[in-house]
């Protein structure tokens, strides 16, 4: 199933390390094009040109403070996941809260880094999420799971079930989707993989795959949509190198 990834990840790592300007501009890209478009799936009005002046500290007329809000944290989760990459950290129940702190710092102090203690519905699915009462229960065994069976797939299959499974439990009041975004990257980026980026304009197929997953348990077309963004990845640094 991934036997074309590993090749292309094969000739990524003989080719390290890549120009230092080089692989700068290829970090900026992709933070820029991940800020953008995980922001926009959420509704961030923000276009990835305004999205790009906010980074550099410029503030958009017209625009809303939490949406600048947004672009900002989300930057700093960035930095935070290149920080547990580099310290080659374990994954914690911490660390998801640390990053969920990052994406509502400023806009819901309150809730930041906090499992919800009521019940939400997920807009345009059938998922209904677990009660506020099992959160903790439904992550512990989402920790297990990651420890025991998850540990040993494919990093791309574990990121993306990492990713669903969490945004199926859909812990906190808000911000659960940017962070399950962050955690998938979280897991490729450990391994070596460059970042993916879901896109915006792959929003219906995204929360469809989705639905999938956890009305039915059936995780094959959500994982087939994050190979493809692995695969657009990785031949972005192969082309930027060759």
């Amino acid at each position: 199933m991934f036997e074309t990834i590993n090749q292309k990840k094969k000739e990524l790592d003989r080719l390290r390390p890549l120009p230092k300007y080089t692989l700068k501009t290829l970090r900026e890209k992709l933070f820029l094009e991940w800020t953008y478009n995980s922001n926009a799936i959420e509704g961030n009005t923000l276009t990835i040109n305004e999205t790009k002046v906010v980074l550099e500290g410029i503030t958009v007329g017209g625009k809303t403070l939490r949406e600048h809000l947004e672009v900002i944290n989300h930057r700093d989760a960035i930095t935070y996941v290149e920080e547990i990459v580099q310290k080659n950290e374990s994954l914690s129940e911490w660390q998801i809260k640390n990053l969920h702190r990052f994406i509502l710092k400023g806009i819901d102090d309150e809730h930041a880094g906090v499992y919800r203690d009521q019940q939400v519905f997920i807009s345009g699915t059938t998922h209904t999420p677990p009660a506020h009462y099992l959160i903790k229960e439904k992550m512990d065994q989402l920790m297990n799971w990651y420890r025991n069976e998850g540990i040993h797939l494919h990093p791309l299959e574990r990121g993306a079930m990492l990713h669903a499974i969490f945004v199926g439990i859909h812990p906190f009041i808000d911000g659960n989707g940017r962070t399950s975004r962050l955690l998938l990257n979280l897991e490729l980026m450990k391994e070596g993989f460059p970042p993916v980026i879901i896109k915006v304009e792959n929003r219906l197929a995204y929360y469809e795959a989705l639905d999938k997953a956890h009305t039915e348990e059936d995780y094959r077309d959500f994982i087939s949509l994050v190979k493809q963004e692995v695969n657009d990845s990785i031949d972005l640094y192969l082309s930027a190198i060759k």
